[in-house]
């Protein structure tokens, strides 16, 4: 079956120019073709993320060879298979990681970085599941090493990563330590399980962690002063992994507790790794985390949807950082 059998073309965003959201434009692209590795989605839902902002404004290109349309993720029922594909057949409701091109009604993605939509979650909601959970297994489990009885420091607790990350190490035994503001976002991280959630712009969080015993890992979106706080925070011996810097990457730090401390301080993108390790985060996300949906331990957290063509609202509510759970763009 091909893609052109579905409609000639479809509708997808694009963006115009480098800048602010007003530059997130609707039109009209050709469904693209896909490999003989590739199944071609029609799109439910797609997942609002912060890179896909980094895209917008120009300070996160494409990498070679990928779709030039924003989205990283998405949701969907599968409407072709490439001729390699074993697993998937049209008609199976699926999510996806994908190389960018999640923004349109059709959405081209490798068969291996899928996976069935988790059982009690909605097709729209489990769009945004994706990118924040290849995020956070790979950095808190298969990189971070976190384990049970570990305590876990996580800020933006109550953004999607952050939700993400809660629920996951709650769901495998580790102790939670969550940073946000105001009280209403606390709360949210308190619902979802973390076990002390401190106000940052009430409290220090380097002295109430330090009196828990310090933070065997640290997840880390903000940066900026963060950066020195988390070597303050930190077990001896700890682990801190930066995946964004929503305070600024360029700071004036002293690094001597790396060295006293032993910390190990790293960080990631998920969107260049290899196709290979994606598959991997694939195979164990359906294998170990997928379960604990059925059980009640995950679900999904959507603060808000909007239709595809309204993504420079969505993109708005994504930068003004007020919102708790995923943003999804939802098709008519």
């Amino acid at each position: 079956m091909n893609a052109t059998d579905f409609k000639a073309d479809m509708k997808v965003v694009s963006i115009r120019e480098p800048g602010g959201p007003e530059v997130l434009e609707p039109s009209f692209r050709c469904i693209p073709a896909i490999t003989p590795q590739e199944v071609l989605i029609k799109v439910a839902a797609a997942g609002v993320n912060g890179p896909d902002l980094m895209q917008r404004r120009g300070l996160y290109p494409s990498p070679p060879g990928a779709n030039d349309l924003p989205g990283l993720e998405v949701s969907g029922v599968v409407v072709a298979c490439g001729a390699d594909v074993g697993r998937w057949r049209p008609g199976d409701h699926v999510i996806a990681l994908t190389r960018g091109g999640g923004y349109a009604e059709f959405c081209a993605v490798d068969a291996a970085q899928c996976l069935p939509v988790p059982p009690g979650v909605s097709i729209e909601d489990a769009a945004g599941l994706p990118e924040t959970y290849f995020t956070v297994w790979s950095n808190l489990f298969i990189e971070g090493g976190l384990a049970a009885g570990q305590t876990l420091l996580v800020h933006g607790g109550a953004g999607g990563i952050g939700t993400t990350a809660i629920q996951l190490a709650k769901a495998f035994g580790a102790y939670v330590i969550a940073t946000d503001s105001p009280r209403a976002r606390c709360q949210v991280c308190s619902d979802l399980g973390a076990d002390v959630v401190i106000d940052y712009r009430e409290e220090d969080y380097v002295e109430i962690t330090r009196g828990l015993g310090g933070a065997d890992l640290i997840l880390d979106i903000v940066g900026g002063p963060n950066i020195e706080k988390n070597f303050k925070a930190a077990k001896h011996g700890g682990r801190i992994v930066q995946i964004a810097f929503a305070a600024g990457s360029q700071v004036n730090i002293n690094l001597m507790p790396v060295m006293l401390k032993r910390l190990t301080y790293t960080g990631s993108t998920l969107r260049t790794r290899p196709d290979g390790f994606k598959a991997r985060v694939a195979r164990e996300l359906e294998e170990k985390v997928w379960p604990k949906f059925a059980s009640g331990d995950l679900k999904a957290v959507t603060s808000c949807s909007f239709r595809l063509e309204d993504a420079a609202r969505a993109h708005a509510v994504m930068e003004q950082a007020g919102h708790t759970g995923k943003v999804l763009l939802v098709m008519d």
